[in-house]
């Protein structure tokens, strides 16, 4: 009788230690799920899906680039002061690997120098005049980083599309969304890029920030992309769309969302207003802001 009074308390013993061992591991299974950031819906970076003849969100195109030279700060801060519901922005690498804004792949139309932006250290870039160009009322504007831009976006209330130009590698690609977690505008800002490679590598930087996959000649089976792409939706050129309106309804049935580039007057704004796209790209911002509203008051 003792012996087996002895092996009952020791089972209870062993019974009891695993208990604890169980509870153990699901607290920090709680704990590292609590603490893993949580991937930004799609409604709360982009709206509801709209309907047709529902007004869609606008980006203001390379900052703003209808009053300040493009993808500049002054253009950016225009853009945000205007309270347009995106800004968009072109970010590419230099020679060293830092981010800044620039469109082309030379520096040569927006600034005072020449060359590709990739074979240019990040201070050969920051000693260009991006300014003048545009008008010599902004002589000596430099090309900003990333970093400059992130900052400006965080003391304002505004989001930001950032097209990622040409292929990003493993470090810039981390780099850039590390930047965007450290000010925490992980839900103001979606990535894009045209390139599905850069794509795979930011989501592998951060699966919380959001990304876009932009397609000038879209595939047969656009969804089909998109998912592969692992996006929440795609930025497609205008004439894709009319060509193809029924890419519109093949998106929003699969609860993506689908932006348009690069839209200037109210014929073009009206044609894809009516087909229900969710986001127009455009240079003229104020004016596509107006004419929403004159259509919503039935003018």
């Amino acid at each position: 009788m003792p012996d087996s009074a002895a092996s009952a308390r020791s089972r209870e013993r062993i019974h009891a230690l695993l208990i604890v061992c169980v509870l153990a591991v699901a607290s920090l299974i709680i704990a590292v799920l609590g603490a893993s950031p949580a991937r930004v819906g799609t409604v709360e970076l982009l709206g509801d899906a709209r309907a047709p003849g529902d007004a869609a969100f606008i980006a203001s195109h390379r900052g703003g680039a209808a009053t300040a030279p493009e993808n500049t700060l002054p253009a950016v801060a225009e853009a945000l002061a205007a309270g347009f519901d995106y800004v968009e922005v072109d970010v590419a690498v230099t020679a060293d690997g830092h981010a800044v804004l620039m469109h082309d792949a030379t520096v040569d139309r927006t600034t005072d120098g020449h060359g590709r932006l990739d074979a240019l250290t990040l201070a050969q870039v920051r000693a260009l005049d991006a300014g003048s160009w545009f008008d010599p009322a902004f002589a000596g504007t430099p090309v900003p980083t990333f970093d400059e831009f992130l900052d400006l976006l965080a003391h304002s209330t505004g989001r930001a599309v950032v097209e990622l130009k040409g292929e990003w590698d493993a470090a810039a690609a981390t780099q850039a969304l590390d930047a965007v977690h450290a000010r925490t505008l992980e839900h103001r800002v979606v990535v894009a890029s045209f390139d599905a490679g850069t794509l795979a590598l930011a989501a592998a930087a951060s699966d919380e920030v959001s990304r876009l996959l932009i397609l000038k000649s879209p595939p047969e089976d656009v969804v089909r992309a998109a998912v592969e792409a692992d996006v929440r939706g795609v930025i497609v050129a205008r004439k894709a769309v009319l060509d193809r309106p029924e890419i519109v309804d093949d998106v929003r049935r699969a609860d993506l969302r689908i932006v348009v580039y690069t839209l200037n007057r109210d014929t073009q704004w009206d044609e894809v207003t009516a087909l229900g796209v969710d986001g127009i790209v455009t240079d003229e911002p104020a004016t596509l802001s107006e004419w929403q509203r004159a259509v919503a008051d039935g003018g």
